[in-house]
């Protein structure tokens, strides 16, 4: 993990801590990768509670309560269903603070108005929810870090 991953999970971490709360995540084209940043921190277990990676409908429908009429009409791949993701790994565990992140990462499987790099987060605390749709540029592994990254920094102001 590079050192600005590593100053931002120990942030998020120190914030979490200080606020005494716990994080989950919910992950689709991260694969999980929010929850390696913030479990590579020394003493994480203290403030990250659970991650839920759900890559298929089915998954975000069963795991996490996502409404399936909800990805139909939006797609999976939309502000909508990362709210619904961000509330749905709240209401499945103790955790008081929620990050997702949806999208496409490639490099086939973009659509017209969602191409290649729309990734789509939330984060829900509180009854509280902030959603936002970003396009990144670059390969599969880019754009993955970069949702990483921004999944953090996300977090890291919603908690301010």
């Amino acid at each position: 993990m590079d050192n600005d991953l590593i100053s931002l999970s120990t942030a998020v971490g120190q914030a979490l801590h200080a606020r005494r709360w716990l994080l989950a995540t919910a992950e689709s084209c991260t694969g999980g990768g929010v929850a390696q940043a913030v479990t590579d921190i020394g003493g994480s277990s203290a403030w990250f509670e659970r991650g839920f990676v759900t890559y298929s409908n089915a998954a975000k429908i069963g795991m996490l309560g996502v409404p399936a009429a909800l990805i139909a009409e939006h797609g999976a791949v939309s502000v909508a269903v990362a709210a619904a993701m961000a509330q749905g790994s709240l209401a499945h565990s103790p955790a008081q603070v929620a990050v997702s992140t949806t999208g496409i990462a490639g490099p086939t499987g973009g659509v017209p108005g969602k191409p290649v790099g729309t990734v789509c987060f939330g984060w829900a605390r509180d009854g509280r929810v902030h959603t936002e749709r970003l396009v990144f540029a670059g390969d599969r592994q880019a754009v993955r870090e970069q949702a990483v990254i921004h999944a953090l920094q996300g977090l890291l102001r919603f908690l301010a």
